[in-house]
């Protein structure tokens, strides 16, 4: 019963401390309001959360982990170096479909996160039925290079992390 009431006790009291902070007062009528925004808003909401994940392989999240690192440097390097040579070379940005594998909303979830964490990557629009990803890449000479390094170095570690 508690659990149903209070889904995610941490966020219920996040939600009423924010709504206090906001609102520069700790007048009774404005406690209530909170408690009672606090309360509903995660029970409410609580259908629609994704259910847990469970990690399967925290070495590959360790590897990914330190893979994103690396890449973003090389991405940042990448732009600053397109940028000094935009005059002679201009970078070859386009959009790239990537056809995908990966099912796992977690797993998705995380994919986004790394393509807006790596500079030159936007995430445009994930197709209706999660069978491909349209990105913007700032500078790709060689789609399928490019298509090739994507699917190795983020989607098959996050389908092993999320769904072997």
């Amino acid at each position: 019963m508690i659990k149903r009431l209070l889904p995610s006790p941490l966020l219920t009291a996040a939600l009423i401390a924010m709504w206090l902070v906001l609102n520069r007062s700790l007048s009774p009528g404005q406690i209530i309001l909170a408690v009672v925004l606090g309360v509903a808003a995660p029970a409410l909401l609580a259908p629609l959360r994704p259910a847990r994940p469970r990690i399967r392989h925290p070495l590959t999240l360790a590897r990914l982990i330190l893979r994103v690192g690396r890449d973003v440097i090389e991405s940042n390097l990448d732009v600053f170096r397109t940028l000094l040579a935009s005059r002679v070379r201009p970078p070859h940005s386009r959009f790239v479909l990537v056809p995908l594998q990966l099912r796992d909303p977690n797993a998705l979830a995380a994919l986004a996160v790394i393509t807006t964490v790596v500079p030159g990557t936007v995430w445009c629009e994930l197709a209706r039925d999660g069978s491909a990803l349209l990105l913007h890449a700032w500078n790709v000479p060689d789609e399928q290079a490019f298509v090739t390094h994507f699917k190795q170095c983020y989607e098959l570690p996050l389908m092993e992390i999320f769904e072997s």
